[in-house]
């Protein structure tokens, strides 16, 4: 494995203490009908610093940005099951919003992180990415008209991809034969990621870049991979994906129908509860490896998609208590790692899970342990 001298590693470096991060996706411009949750971003935002987070993790559509910025956009979505931004076809214009809405979170000290989910729209935008320049390309000039609006320093990092390379989030990108859809760690995936990076760096160099990961992430999983041109290594894990746990429960990820909600509501937490430090035991070393992996090659981590259960919304039959007891517990288990310079406490903080949004304490709580903890020397 290439090891990487720690002075390397621009990111966070002159951060001593964790940001405490949520991830808002793209609901926070897709979801603005009344009731939504961001119809209102003063009162998000507001929100969201009353319950102590001082940064946000949010797609700018950087392939609709690049194409025509202030164009109406009519997005597919990719579930109607999710509550993650609109569950209908909606039109959205990305410009000029964006912009506003980095000028109200610097308001506010609300630094953000970029990401993009890559949504699809009527004319396939997003297939248009066709290589790894194209791909550094929509990113520049989505960077470039953030700078000349004077608001590139409420930028904290960019994530080139979510989840790359999955197919869901990054059908652009020709899967080698024979490799499974989800391995970055492919030559062509890696040479893409690389070369993206590269390019973004040279006019963007003050910027933290990295393609956040959800798979392939234990410790014989990334054993001689050289992944040291990403700043840091943005990871999602849960305990039910990284056990047999939604094997067990009957849950696939289906996206539009409901029999896999229908499945969590009859056995995820009786499931849990039945043995919860068995499920403890499991998922931990999931932790322990990533954190190992930080130390070895000297990259700092963040997370911004976790902890217990992946998919999880207000439904009837669905509590939860179970899911803020399990991410409770893994958050105050990372801040003891050292690692993290970003840490969430879910991926459903946000105001349209309203059972966990309510919660204004345990919020709290944790922000304010996770702004309180200490980062190792990378």
């Amino acid at each position: 494995m290439s090891v990487v001298s720690p002075v390397d590693n621009r990111a966070f470096a002159s951060l001593h203490k964790p940001l405490a991060i949520t991830m808002w996706d793209f609901s926070w411009l897709e979801r603005r009908w009344p009731g939504a949750g961001y119809e209102d971003w003063d009162e998000a935002l507001d929100g969201l610093a009353e319950r102590g987070y001082n940064a946000v993790r949010i797609d700018c559509y950087p392939h609709f940005v690049a194409a025509d910025a202030n164009r109406a956009w009519n997005v597919l979505p990719p579930w109607d099951q999710q509550d993650w931004g609109s569950p209908a076809p909606i039109t959205i214009r990305v410009m000029p919003a964006l912009l506003e809405f980095l000028q109200k979170c610097r308001e506010r000290k609300i630094q953000v992180g970029l990401s993009s989910w890559f949504q699809n729209d009527e004319t396939g935008q997003r297939l248009k990415i066709a290589s790894p320049s194209a791909l550094a390309d929509i990113w520049a000039k989505t960077l470039g008209l953030i700078r000349e609006a004077g608001l590139l320093d409420s930028v904290c990092y960019v994530d080139l991809c979510n989840e790359w390379p999955l197919p869901v989030w990054a059908p652009f990108f020709p899967t080698p034969k024979g490799t499974p859809e989800e391995d970055w760690r492919s030559e062509e995936s890696l040479t893409w990621m690389q070369e993206s990076i590269r390019l973004l760096r040279a006019s963007y160099g003050e910027i933290p870049f990295t393609f956040s990961l959800t798979s392939f992430l234990d410790a014989t999983d990334v054993q001689g991979v050289d992944a040291s041109f990403l700043d840091f290594y943005e990871v999602h894990r849960w305990m039910s994906q990284n056990t047999n746990f939604y094997e067990r429960v009957g849950y696939h990820f289906e996206r539009f129908d409901d029999s896999g909600y229908k499945n969590v509501v009859a056995h995820a937490e009786g499931l849990y509860r039945s043995d919860p430090e068995y499920w403890w035991s499991e998922f931990t070393p999931k932790l322990d490896a990533v954190a190992q992996w930080s130390r070895d090659t000297h990259r700092l981590l963040g997370t911004t998609e976790g902890w217990s259960i992946v998919d999880y919304k207000d439904w009837p039959g669905l509590d939860w208590g179970w899911v803020r007891e399990l991410n409770e517990r893994a958050v105050e288990y990372v801040i003891e790692q050292g690692r993290w310079a970003m840490i969430c406490t879910s991926n459903f903080c946000g105001p349209q899970f309203h059972g966990m949004w309510r919660d204004v304490a345990w919020h709290q709580r944790l922000t304010q342990k996770i702004r309180s903890a200490r980062i190792e020397p990378i």
